[in-house]
Formats: structure tokens, sequence, C-alpha cells
């Protein structure tokens, strides 16, 4: 079927361009809007569109895809319901597609791909703060904003958030599939369902394919074969360093729990990839014929297979479903969306019944186990009391060998800053190791920061600590007007662009657990946040951490021609700060340390026409002169990791009419 023609109208302000795109969901058109600006159109099949509970749940999730503004995400800006074509309008992203680039390059190096999927995590870890999962993370849905390999910081773009997880929810009443073969993580195939950990999961799968050149189960057998595999196999190892190894392997975890969440898998990376700066990308290898199986694998809950099904299907055996397994798409890209015929297959829940009926309870595999486990536990028991009790001591429940380990990442801000933090405890000094990485987004950010170091619990004194890293004093309220307690203020730092830094502090307290460990990381956490973020505070100080938003205020009116006055006013936690502004155009003057901060200067700003050539903006960017007579105009800005900004209306007229 032709979903669309060049020329012709989509809904009322968009006309289709060319198709740049096909799968299994729908087809990629690139459209024009009514003022000339190009978008991409995702036009669902019909036969997803035309059924009214997705259509009712597209407009029910509307608010949530467009409200996910992050600059790591390919922009939803409309949806169009039109008789029986759905359409999605984003953001058109001219760069390609993150599997034009493994096509191109091969395996990358192993900086690159850390640095491009620290982004990819970065946007994922933003949708999963919201209540949104992706389900089909790939190289075909990462785009870049310019062609490998001259794209660099900033440049990653996820797309088709929100639609895999729409059309979902209707192939799996039908209990089907989405995903990608290559991509699916386990609990998809064993359990039928998927979220945030499972996006972790293909995500680990696709740093996998970055660095080795192909996916880690790829081989040979059928597309079921490949998907099963996530659940009966271990990813084959490649020659890369112990430390890259860990992370994939905790990525490719079978067990939901045990895999990082997005914010954290982020933090790893970013704190791992200097190390990789000199690391050459490895030779790619073909495949293996075998896979290791694991230990004790899923099983695979479908509703329509029995487990020998399962067992049949992932070695490539015909079974009685037509005498072929279940077709699930092309196993390297294509993304699926099959309902998988149903079958009768009676509830083990009544198989379960009919043994306990049949047999007694007492000789039963349970309850010799019970039993055994019993006498195991009063065993031992009596030889802890006998061993423990004479030391007169109650030992701590600490990780082995007595060292304790926890990590932590908030969630990011809008200037673009991502904090995370690592704190180690080695019982032998007494103190904690803490380990504070401040990333950044699209912008350099630099300036003051601010830390809060607390004792154990509520009420203990602030502990000593000593910093390495960077200059540090104690936060002074007097000054920065933030009065919170066991406050630092960390100052020299430069972060850029893509890129972390680190501080470290030695802090004399000594955790009794791995709870109490915990608890102490979380509660510094929690109260730099609440520092950073109360609104009560005035001032300008650690704008990194407080800054919220920028407003762009202009004049009402405007004479022509003349250069149209700007101003940058930052928005805090209590509101606007029309007092304190940002930058004011045309500059006179040094910029404030504040835009320095979050912006890196004036490189970090510009402004755009919002009006159709009435305005005539420099080489720069950072001059506008008013041009032409219009009722209504506005102004476009962006500063920093703040994007998509604009002025309100203001009305341009000549002198004579002033």
């Amino acid at each position: 079927m032709q979903f669309a023609q060049t020329g012709q109208a989509l809904g009322a302000s968009y006309r289709f361009g060319e198709r740049v795109g096909s799968g299994a969901v729908g087809e990629v058109w690139t459209v024009t809007s009514a003022d000339g600006r190009t978008f991409a159109a995702k036009v669902l099949r019909p036969e997803h569109a035309d059924d009214p509970s997705l259509v009712e749940r597209f407009v029910r999730e509307r608010s949530v895809l467009l409200g996910l503004q992050d600059s790591h995400i390919v922009t939803v800006r409309d949806m169009v319901v039109e008789g029986a074509r759905l359409a999605i309008v984003m953001d058109y992203v001219a760069g390609g597609s993150l599997r034009d680039a493994v096509k191109e390059a091969g395996p990358l190096r192993p900086l690159d791909a850390f640095n491009v999927v620290a982004e990819v995590f970065d946007a994922l870890a933003f949708a999963h703060s919201r209540g949104v999962t992706h389900r089909d993370i790939k190289p075909d849905n990462v785009l870049l904003a310019r062609p490998w390999p001259e794209c660099g910081a900033g440049d990653v773009r996820v797309s088709d958030f929100g639609i895999s997880d729409v059309v979902g929810e209707k192939i799996r009443q039908t209990t089907g599939l989405i995903g990608t073969p290559h991509y699916m993580p386990p609990e998809l195939i064993s359990q039928g369902r998927s979220g945030p950990p499972g996006d972790v999961y293909s995500t680990g799968v696709l740093l996998y394919e970055l660095l080795a050149g192909r996916t880690p189960f790829a081989g040979p057998g059928t597309d079921f074969s490949v998907a099963y595999r996530h659940v009966s196999s271990r990813p084959p190892r490649i020659p890369v360093d112990d430390a890259v190894w860990n992370v994939l392997d905790r990525l490719l975890s079978k067990d939901p729990a045990q895999r990082p969440t997005a914010s954290e898998a982020a933090a790893t990376l970013r704190r791992l990839a200097p190390r990789l700066a000199g690391s050459s990308p490895i030779t790619r290898t073909e495949a293996p014929e075998d896979f290791d199986a694991v230990e004790r694998s899923a099983t695979v809950v479908r509703g329509a297979f029995t487990d020998e099904d399962l067992t049949a299907f992932a070695s490539g055996s015909p079974v009685d479903h037509d005498g072929k397994a279940p077709e699930l798409g092309e196993a390297d890209s294509a993304t699926i969306a099959r309902p998988i015929p149903r079958r009768e297959v009676r509830p083990r829940a009544e198989a379960r019944l009919e043994e306990q009926v049949a047999t007694p309870f007492w000789r039963t595999r349970k309850a010799l186990l019970l039993a055994g486990a019993a006498a195991l536990l009063v065993v031992a028991m009596v030889v802890g009391f006998v061993v423990l009790a004479p030391a007169g001591q109650q030992l701590p429940p600490t990780a082995e060998g007595g060292q304790m380990s926890k990590q932590l990442q908030d969630a990011a801000l809008p200037t673009g800053l991502t904090i995370s933090r690592e704190a180690s405890y080695e019982p032998s000094s007494g103190q904690i190791r803490l380990t504070v990485s401040y990333a950044a987004q699209k912008a350099p950010l630099s300036g003051e920061f601010l830390e809060v170091i607390p004792g154990l619990a509520d009420g203990e004194a602030c502990p000593a600590v000593t910093w390495d890293g960077a200059s540090v004093s104690r936060n002074q309220a007097s000054i920065t007007g933030l009065d919170v307690e066991c406050g630092w203020k960390v100052s020299g730092l430069e972060v850029p662009a893509g890129g972390a830094v680190q501080v470290t502090a030695k802090v004399s307290v000594s955790p009794a657990d791995q709870q109490a460990l915990d608890a102490w990381l979380t509660a510094g956490s929690e109260a730099t946040t609440a520092a950073a973020q109360d609104p009560a505070v005035k001032g300008t100080a650690y704008p990194v951490q407080r800054l919220k938003g920028v407003e762009v205020r202009t004049p009402a009116r405007v004479v022509t021609p003349s250069p149209l006055k700007i101003t940058l006013v930052p928005v805090w936690a209590g509101g606007a700060d029309e007092l304190n502004p940002l930058y004011v155009s045309p500059a006179s003057g040094k910029p404030s340390q504040m835009l320095a901060a979050v912006s890196g200067g004036e490189k970090g700003v510009r402004f755009s026409d919002g009006c159709g050539g009435a305005l005539a903006v420099d080489s720069a960017g950072l001059t506008v002169t008013a041009l032409q007579i219009t009722p209504q105009c506005t102004v476009r800005a962006s500063v920093g990791n703040f994007t998509e900004l604009q002025s309100p209306s203001f009305g341009i007229t000549s002198r004579e009419n002033s």
C-alpha cells in the first residue's frame, strides 16, 4: 500500500516531501510545515492506525510524548489523526542513524562507543523518570545530528520514544511480541513484558555491537533462535579490557534487578571513558557457531508455547505449529510487531493441585526439601552460637572483606549537569572515599558547585573532609544565600560539553553496614538537591545547579530600523530574577559570570528570527535588528542547554508611526 505521495497534504499544517524509511510499524517521510520548516513524520501502518483503541491510546498519551523535551531525544512536535491515517510529526535529524555509522565504520573505538551510548542512557534516564519506556532500542533508532564521524558531544538523538510502547499495547493483547530479535531483553521472551531494565539491556546489546561490529547473539538459526539466546546463552567474550567487559556483563545480566539504571549506566560509562582514550577498535570477528548456556535459564511463559516447543524453536527444529517456529522478522534490524497464535496450555497451578491431591504432603519433594533446610538451619544456629558467642562481638553485615561501596546518580538538571557519586568504605582506614563526577550535556559548565557532606545520622556533627581535584571551601550562607549544614563550595571546575570531571573526598565516618553507607550517600545527594532548589534562596550563587529556566524579554514595541534589545532573564526555583540578567543584547561590557558558568559565555548564546524575515541576525547570532514593519513578531534563542526559547510577541513599527 502507498502511504502518501510527495506534495500531498498531511492534516492542515504539513505536506509530504520524500520517503526516507520504512519498517514494520510504519513509514517515515519528510514533511514541510506551513512556515517552511522541515520535519519527519512517521505514518503508522493501516492495521495499527485503524484500531480505535490504539488511536484513543495515542491521544491519551499525547501529552506524555509531547512532554519528552530533552536534548538527546527526537522531539515529538505534533500528532495528526486524519481518517485512517495516524502520523507522528517529529524533528528531522539529518545526520543519519547509528546503523549507518556501524555499516560504514565497523567496530568503533571504545571511547567513541562509550560517549555515544552514554548519551543514549541520558535519553533513557530522562524518559524513565517520566514513566516512558522505549522498548525498541537499536542502532536504527539512534540518530545523529551530523554524519559519522563528524558528530561529537551532544549530537545523539534517540527516536521513536512511545511508538513501540503504544503499538505494543495492542500487540501484547494478542499474546504477540514487539521488538527486534537481536536486541530483545530476556524478560520479554521469558515473561512477555519489559520495562526500563529492558531498555538498559537493549542498550547494552547496542554497546556490544558498537565495540564488536556484531550483536552478542548473532549466529546461525532462525530469528526465534537468535531471540531465545538472550534467555538461554551467555554473551561471547570479546577482546576488550576487563573494566569494559564488566560494564557489558552487568548491562547484559539475565536478571533485570542486577542491571544498573539508565542514569547509573551513563555515569559508569563517563567515569571509565577517559581511560579508553588510547584504545583502538577491535577486529571484527564472525559470530560463533555455538553459545555457552547459562546455568539456569528462565522459563518462557508465553501462553502460546510449551517449554518443549521453545527448546525446539531455539534449536531450529519444527514443532506442531504448522511445522515451523514463529516468525519474528528480520533478525538484524527490523522491528517486529506480530501476533503469535494462542494455544491452550493447562495452567501450571492446576497440575500442581493434582499432584498435591495424589501424593501425601509428607512424601512430596517440597516437604523433604523443607525438612532438610530446617535441619541445616538448626545446625547453623548451634554452630554460630558456639563459635561467635565467646568473641562477645556482633559483626556488621558488610560485604566480603568488610569493604563496601555504593553508586548514585542524580537526575539531569535543566542546565545539562548530571552529578554522580560513588562512596567506598575501607574498614582499615575508617574513612569513606567519595568520588563526585560532574558531567555536562551540550554546553560546557563551570563555576562553583555545592556539595553537602553530612554526618552518618541526623543531628551528628559535620564530618572532617579532605578534598582533592578542586579548590574547595566551606559554604558561607552570608555570601551564597544558601543556609545549609555541612555544605561545601567546590570551585575551579571546567566541565567540557559532553564530558565529565571528578573530585574526590576522604570523609571521616565509619558506617556500620551497607545499609548505613547507602543511607549516608542518599542523604548527601538529597540535601544537596534540596538546598540548590530551595525557592526561598535569593541571589545568583551556584547557577549550574540552581538555574531552572531562561526567559527571553523584549520591549513590547520596536521601531525600524534599529537594534532589538533582548534581555535573557534567569529563572530560579523562586521565580524569574529580573534584577540579575544573564545577558543583554546588544552587549555592552563583559558577559556575566552566570552566563559563563551555564553556557561557556557568549559562544553559548544564539538568537534567530521568529517572524519570517522581519528581523536580521548578525553572523555571530548575538545582535538582532528590526527590519520590517509587522504587528506581531518573536525572537528565538538558545542558551547553553536551554533550547527552543522564544520571546513574547512584540510589534515592529516605523519611526513615523511611533
